[in-house]
């Protein structure tokens, strides 16, 4: 038992065992947060439930398509990566697809 407790001493005072997958605070386009009715970590969810798999890029982006404001989620699936958009006004997918040659 006082191993449990020294281990979750651990995890108070270093923060080991942090979700691997917590947003960061700051991210690309964080200048355009204001413009967002939809948050960061409620985008990543709704891109994670379109593909699952491991985020290993993010940003908030003014792009055509939707209300014009998206997240865009790079994320790594069986060993491939995809690039998922997620209307950052409505919540909804705006792309979901294979990461071309050339990402941007």
């Amino acid at each position: 038992m006082k191993t449990l407790h020294g281990m979750f001493a651990l995890v108070a005072i270093f923060g080991i065992g942090a979700v691997a997958d917590a947003a960061p605070v700051k991210f690309k386009g964080s200048q355009f947060a204001s413009q967002a009715k939809i948050k960061l970590a409620s985008a990543r969810q709704i891109a994670l439930k379109a593909r699952p798999g491991t985020v290993t890029d993010q940003e908030l982006e003014k792009e055509k398509g939707g209300s014009g404001l998206r997240y865009s989620f790079d994320i790594t699936s069986h060993g491939k990566p995809y690039e998922v958009g997620v209307d950052a006004r409505t919540g909804a997918v705006l792309e979901n697809g294979v990461e071309g040659k050339n990402p941007d």
